[in-house]
């Protein structure tokens, strides 16, 4: 048990991969190097699916590109309503992002998403499309005023479910990945062949993924209320 705490103590540990040399030293750690390699692989894996695209002679991967593309678009927008679809484009690029950043220890590296700071990045930025897309769809009058609703009394736990929302999607999303951990750590000390490999499978994979798509989902059901 002092093995695995030890273990758990170093993997949170938040390192420094190396310091810009401006104002000081600007700390650049393990998780944004690791941010920097999913979006360079992100990057150039868009490039190459995207190159020579036709629209009278699409080739086999164009076409399981675009078919992919619509399936999420007809998904998302089943869940987030017709005047939300212009969010879709963000919600894809966080599901893949955060499943890239999941599945990534599988090949060595630290997930970025076992760094509390990532994961309040991120909830941070779906809170403020959450709430910018009420603004854009109501105006900011009606905006505000929507606190009031359905009655002025609750208009304090309006305002506190700005704070709250972010809140549980770090904290979930954070949990989640640390929880996967902690439990694949015990599984190594006590059945340390066969069974880890074959719960990595669900802990690293399936759960990964999983979290991804829980993320998204939520944020998306967040913006259809903001804009309803």
């Amino acid at each position: 048990m002092d093995t695995l705490v030890t273990s758990l103590k170093e993997d949170l540990n938040v390192k420094t991969v190396f310091k810009i040399p401006i104002f000081g030293g600007i700390p650049i750690y393990e998780s944004v190097v690791v941010t920097w390699i999913i979006i360079a692989v992100l990057l150039v894996a868009c490039l190459l699916m995207t190159r020579n695209l036709s629209v009278e002679h699409p080739r086999k991967r164009q076409l399981l590109l675009e078919s992919s593309i619509e399936k999420l678009y007809d998904f998302f927008g089943e869940t987030i309503g017709e005047n939300g679809k212009r969010y879709v484009p963000y919600l894809l690029s966080v599901l893949i992002f955060i499943g890239c950043a999941n599945l990534i220890g599988i090949i060595g590296f630290k997930p970025p998403t076992k760094d509390m700071n990532v994961t309040i990045a991120l909830s941070v930025m779906s809170i403020v499309l959450i709430e910018a897309s009420g603004v854009v769809a109501k105006g900011p009058k009606k905006f505000l005023h929507s606190f009031a609703e359905p009655m002025a009394v609750i208009t304090p736990i309006n305002i506190l479910e700005i704070f709250i929302r972010p809140l549980s999607l770090c904290m979930r999303l954070f949990g989640n990945v640390l929880g996967s951990y902690v439990i694949m750590e015990l599984l190594k000390l006590v059945i340390p062949a066969v069974v880890p490999a074959l719960a990595s499978l669900y802990f690293d994979i399936f759960d990964g993924l999983i979290q991804a798509y829980v993320f998204v989902f939520l944020t998306s059901l967040f913006i259809k209320e903001s804009i309803d």
